[in-house]
């Protein structure tokens, strides 16, 4: 499930769940294992796929953080990064 976050201006912006971005991922490594893929095409999908395991990374530890406060409680409560 995609969740709302605010982008600088105060809009809302539908973000990519992880779900979805690790789908995205095999499709970029599929496409990166074709052998009509170009050079120049397989940089811009490596790039593409870096920038996505980063954001795969950051809420990872997000989830991480805020598993890490439920356990030192036993409630939930807010993390704020």
């Amino acid at each position: 499930m995609a969740e709302q976050i605010e982008n600088p201006e105060g809009a809302a912006v539908e973000e990519t769940s992880l779900e979805e971005m690790f789908h995205q991922l095999d499709g970029i490594m599929e496409q990166m294992e074709s052998p009509d893929v170009s050079l120049e095409d397989a940089f811009s999908l490596y790039e593409r796929g870096m920038k996505m395991i980063r954001r795969c990374n950051e809420k990872l530890d997000l989830v991480e953080k805020k598993m890490l406060v439920i356990a030192q409680n036993g409630e939930e409560v807010p993390f704020e990064p």
